[in-house]
């Protein structure tokens, strides 16, 4: 044989060696739509829990301001037993009472002293 043949030969079993195996595509595909099945899955577990997320922190932000607007209330009669209270209290004594209507006179100007 000559060196042209010998160099042939080691040439095609190094290229033999770099085949690879043979993926069996059944198996392939099944592999893949599992995974692909898991994602779901997996993505209908996180979209669950977001919006969980989303419905407690909305109920949270109602109960918020249901206890804000009793908090005002709170506070208002509170001022009022206060120093409020007291001041209503001592009108009443005094007999004043709540004005509804009110009318303003009208003056001439040069009724009184004119202010320079």
């Amino acid at each position: 044989m000559t060196t042209i043949a010998l160099n042939y030969r080691v040439s095609r079993s190094k290229i033999k060696s770099a085949v690879f195996s043979k993926i069996n595509f059944k198996l392939f595909c099944l592999v893949i739509i599992s995974f692909i099945v898991a994602m779901l899955a997996f993505y209908i577990f996180l979209v669950n829990g977001l919006t969980h997320g989303v419905y407690v922190i909305e109920s949270y932000n109602k109960e918020t301001r249901v206890l804000a607007k009793e908090n005002r209330i709170l506070e208002t009669n509170f001022a009022e037993s206060g120093f409020l209270g007291k001041v209503t209290k001592k009108a009443n004594e005094l007999s004043f009472e709540k004005t509804t209507k009110v009318k303003y006179i009208e003056m001439a100007n040069n009724s009184l002293a004119n202010a320079q």
